[in-house]
């Protein structure tokens, strides 16, 4: 290890002890630790669109087309309060994009892309948009391949520092920011991967009290800035499942929406080795050879359902359906889903919104679109969307 490997090293630790030690002594003095549990679910039940401007780890990515001004105030005109910000680190660090990142240069933040994320959080804020920023990919781990992870976030420990820095960073940024306006989502469909460069590599539960020593030194971290910050914990086993362990940090837990697979991700290439193979989604009704309802998916959202009536936090992060799925077999689904998370007052946020799986140029071959500005409006899903 040479000198500047562990100077990097030194100064991540030490970062990390101090204002762990802050955040505890922050919680504690506020009461939040000690707070009784309210009865139902204290998170508000916000309704919104995943914005995926900041997903690509290269920020050059002509891919998709960024948010605009009109987007944000269609989204508000139509009665949504809520946007999710999936980010990938690597587009807001610096390092030698002819090659695969180091772990040194996880944490050689970019300040420039950093201020203009900030810039777009706050531009968001400014229209009544609550923002939840995530690490959808980050130092260590993303439930998708296609950028060399160089460490493992849940095996080294020089990726968790990495992962705690880049928190300390986003809650400094936001440090004045009042928590119904801003929360900060950990890691997105956290599992462990047999090869994190695999996107077909199988998946399997974080062990609870691992995922919670990680989550704890990115929750301390965030607190150091301010207590009152709003953390939110994506379901372990890539979000399906509630994790107990994480109960006694104050925090939140984020489902989703995109069960059963089977019509979520029908044909979707990143969730398939053989798309063309995947059996024909109805709903309700078989799906290769098993039977799926809105009984089933009752059963499969009980324990989010019993969390959130025991007072903790619960909102569906991420929800909706690719564009292969035939569009009334997704509304049925959909409609069911909907209606069991609204019942019960979880709230949601659909990805994306302009995009596959959006209301808006979301390219379905059997969509009656409506033209809205230049664009194709998905006016039925609107619709439902509206309902709930």
């Amino acid at each position: 290890m040479n000198k500047n490997h562990q100077t990097r090293r030194q100064f991540i630790k030490t970062t990390v002890v101090s204002t762990t030690a802050m955040g505890i002594a922050g919680i504690s003095s506020s009461g939040l630790a000690q707070a009784k549990k309210p009865e139902g679910n204290p998170l508000p039940r916000w309704r919104g669109f995943n914005l995926t401007d900041f997903n690509s780890p290269n920020p050059g990515s002509g891919r998709r087309q960024g948010t605009t001004d009109e987007d944000l105030k269609w989204i508000v005109d139509w009665g949504f309060d809520f946007i999710r910000l999936p980010m990938a680190y690597p587009r807001y660090v610096e390092f030698d994009r002819s090659g695969r990142i180091t772990p040194e240069e996880t944490v050689k933040i970019n300040e420039q892309e950093v201020d203009r994320i900030e810039a777009f959080v706050r531009k968001a804020q400014d229209q009544g948009l609550h923002v939840s920023i995530n690490l959808h990919r980050a130092p260590g781990y993303c439930i998708n391949a296609g950028f060399y992870e160089p460490f493992d976030l849940w095996k080294s420990k020089e990726a968790q520092e990495a992962f705690h820095f880049h928190w300390g960073m986003w809650a400094k940024r936001f440090r004045n920011v009042a928590s119904s306006k801003i929360s900060f989502d950990l890691l997105n469909e956290p599992a462990v991967r047999s090869d994190m460069n695999d996107q077909h590599a199988t998946n399997s539960p974080i062990p609870g009290d691992l995922y919670r020593t990680v989550a704890k030194g990115a929750v301390d971290a965030i607190r150091a800035a301010n207590p009152g910050h709003l953390v939110i914990a994506d379901g372990n086993r890539v979000g399906n499942v509630v994790t107990p362990e994480l109960k006694d940090l104050n925090i939140g837990q984020s489902c989703r929406g995109y069960f059963p697979g089977q019509i979520s991700h029908y044909k979707a290439p990143w969730a398939n080795k053989d798309p063309e193979k995947c059996p024909t989604p109805v709903w309700p009704g078989n799906i290769g050879g098993q039977n799926f309802n809105k009984a089933r998916l009752e059963t499969y959202y009980k324990d989010w359902i019993e969390l959130a009536k025991s007072g903790y936090g619960v909102h569906c992060g991420e929800c909706g359906c690719w564009n292969k799925t035939p569009h009334q077999v997704f509304l049925a689904w959909f409609q069911d889903v909907l209606d069991i998370l609204t019942s019960n007052k979880i709230g949601y946020a659909l990805w994306n919104f302009r995009g596959d799986f959006g209301i808006l140029d979301s390219r379905r071959e059997d969509v009656e679109y409506e033209d809205w500005h230049g664009h194709k409006l998905d006016g039925k899903l609107l619709a439902l969307l509206k309902k709930h």
